[in-house]
């Protein structure tokens, strides 16, 4: 098979690029720019998006397209923040739509990465791929202007909306950030500790991938969260149960607030995100609960 993975550098793009290459597909990785060096694996090339814009029949024939492209929300949500995150999102779907418009063989199918922010934050509510969209903070808002932009963008293929959690990795993501805390022995529960958090371990959602991109039937969103989410508080203690540290330092969300402004929402509020459509279509999680996840990552 031949994959075509925009934002292949970031953190689910290595991810997912190591696990295809393991299988034994040939990956065209798309970015801004080349890397300083050649491609480490003989069934790996590199492009850009000005290469794709003038030459897009490099890219003929692929059996899928992957966008994971876009500015990280994790950082501090300032006027300039918020148009970069934004229009990162727009540009590239924008791009990737011109491409798929120029080929004459298009992908049949076309994952484009989304957020379960779509929801919206509730201590109390369950969603799943059925519940609506609600923009009522800059995340939800962000991810379903991501979402409408690509439904205009991909036309005539099938659509795949990857609506990810917070992804479990040990070289990137929230991870090392949630986990630092307690490396330092001040480790504790965010704001209420009440909020929940939808995870899934990195390694899970390149296999999530591979499965929509495989299974004929999945279209529209697909919620990439383990089934069994956790609220912030059983998530801190876990950390601190399986890594040996201390779970007693409460950070109060006055002082969270203070310290990163209107970022906090992301650590403060949440939602319980549930993956029916991956569970009802047969996909079955190497980590569906929180405990060998984090094994996993310590034993790396």
């Amino acid at each position: 098979m031949k994959y075509i993975i925009c934002g292949g550098s970031g953190f689910i793009g290595r991810e997912l690029t190591e696990y295809w290459l393991a299988a034994g597909h040939q990956i065209l990785l798309a970015g801004r720019k080349l890397p300083n060096s050649k491609p480490a694996h003989p069934a790996l090339s590199y492009t850009t998006w000005d290469d794709l814009a003038t030459t897009p029949e490099i890219a003929e024939n692929a059996d899928a397209l992957v966008n994971l492209a876009g500015a990280s929300l994790s950082q501090r949500w300032s006027p300039s923040g918020k148009k970069a995150i934004m229009e990162s999102r727009l540009e590239t779907v924008s791009a990737a739509g011109k491409l798929i418009a120029a080929l004459q063989h298009k992908p049949p199918v076309i994952l484009q990465a989304s957020a379960v922010a779509i929801y919206g934050t509730s201590f109390n509510d369950t969603f799943d791929e059925d519940s609506p969209a609600r923009v009522m903070d800059f995340p939800s808002e962000v991810v379903k202007t991501w979402e409408a932009a690509a439904d205009e963008a991909y036309q005539g293929v099938r659509l795949i909306k990857l609506r990810t959690g917070v992804v479990l990795g040990n070289e990137g993501g929230a991870f090392p950030k949630m986990k630092l805390p307690y490396s330092l022995g001040f480790g504790g529960r965010i704001g209420s500790g009440k909020q929940w958090l939808s995870w899934i371990h990195l390694e899970d959602i390149a296999r999530l991938i591979d499965f929509c991109i495989r299974t004929l039937e999945i279209t529209g969103p697909v919620n990439a969260t383990a089934p069994n989410p956790v609220t912030n508080g059983q998530f801190g203690k876990m950390i601190g149960k399986v890594y040996h540290r201390p779970h007693w330092f409460p950070v109060p969300a006055v002082l969270l607030k203070a310290a990163i402004g209107e970022l906090s929402e992301i650590l403060l509020e949440g939602q319980r995100v549930l993956p029916a459509k991956a569970v009802n279509h047969g996909f079955t999680f190497t980590y569906p609960t929180l405990q060998p996840a984090l094994e996993q990552l310590k034993s790396e």
